[in-house]
């Protein structure tokens, strides 16, 4: 079994920063995958951002050049650095693992940006 921790949403003025992490911990091998995703009210969950084990990285073509995605193996922990945050970025961000033979979700971390 998987537990996930997620940490680092919050309220921020547009402009404004923000670092969410996810330290995933239990009967971890190894992680293929760790990606976030985000909801926003009444719409689909989109992949935000997502890193495999081997350093590959994917963002959405609306974060580009504003979000960076990490992750220290070490650790079992993924990170999203969240820079020149927009209102549009109001979402509730979820941490995503691919264990291989399974694969966890987050329970969500709040993000809300003002205009």
């Amino acid at each position: 079994q998987v537990q996930q921790m997620e940490s680092g949403g919050g309220l921020v003025q547009a402009g404004g920063s923000l670092r969410l992490s996810c330290a995933a911990s239990g009967s971890i091998f190894s992680i293929k995958f760790m990606g976030w995703y985000r909801q926003a009210p009444g719409k689909q969950r989109e992949l935000v951002a997502a890193i495999t084990s081997g350093g590959n990285i994917n963002y959405a073509d609306s974060v580009k050049g504003r979000f960076t995605i990490s992750r220290d193996n070490a650790k079992n922990t993924v990170y999203l650095q969240m820079n020149s945050l927009k209102p549009e970025d109001t979402a509730v961000y979820y941490c995503y693992l691919d264990l291989g033979a399974i694969s966890s979700w987050g329970q969500g971390t709040q993000v809300t940006v003002s205009s």
